[in-house]
């Protein structure tokens, strides 16, 4: 019973190692189009980062997919930018 129970745990170790990996190449994807399409007209008429859209970049970075996605997601549509499709 145990070696059964050890064997399927082995055995879905590697999808869920992949599917963190997807997540987080998704999420870097939807950080890229964010940081490039989303900010604010600064000072002298340059476009300034948003702020919001650094923070869940970096919780990409950090491998907090599970907020940095949606809230990348929500942005990007809110922008009417579209959000590239998944995996």
């Amino acid at each position: 019973m145990r070696r059964t129970l050890l064997l399927a745990l082995l055995a879905a170790l590697p999808v869920g190692a992949r599917a963190a990996e997807d997540d987080k190449s998704y999420c870097n994807k939807l950080g890229a189009l964010a940081s490039r399409y989303i900010g604010s007209a600064g000072a002298e008429g340059r476009m300034a980062p948003d702020l919001n859209v650094l923070g869940a970049i970096d919780d990409c970075n950090k491998g907090r997919t599970d907020k940095a996605i949606p809230y990348l997601e929500k942005r990007l549509r809110d922008n009417h930018i579209t959000v590239p499709a998944r995996g």
